[in-house]
């Protein structure tokens, strides 16, 4: 006794998509716009370096101290940092937000 077994186009209606009459034409997705030059985008821009200076552990730890004092540390030990972070801590010294790292709000 063999059964036949049929093709699943025997159970299931063969449904045909219909050909669209144009193809579109692929474009490239347009440029994105240029940064802004403007007074918002500079603080956010030096938030931005100091916060990788905080991130970058070749500079030895930053609880507990101001990123100064480790950038200073980080120089009394040879290990090079940014001439860059210690220049812009030296002009923003007044502003607390720059002063202290990105793990202050966070208890020890």
């Amino acid at each position: 006794m063999t059964t036949k077994r049929g093709l699943i186009t025997d159970s299931f209606k063969v449904v045909k998509k219909a050909k669209k009459e144009g193809k579109r034409e692929k474009r490239p997705p347009p440029p994105p716009p240029p940064p802004q030059q403007g007074a918002e985008s500079e603080p956010e821009e030096r938030l931005q370096r100091l916060r990788q200076f905080d991130l970058d552990w070749r500079f030895g730890p930053c609880t507990g101290i101001s990123r100064l004092q480790r950038w200073e540390r980080a120089q009394l030990h040879g290990l090079n940092p940014p001439e860059e972070v210690r220049d812009l801590l030296l002009q923003t010294h007044t502003d607390s937000a720059y002063n202290f790292s990105l793990w202050r709000e966070y208890p020890l």
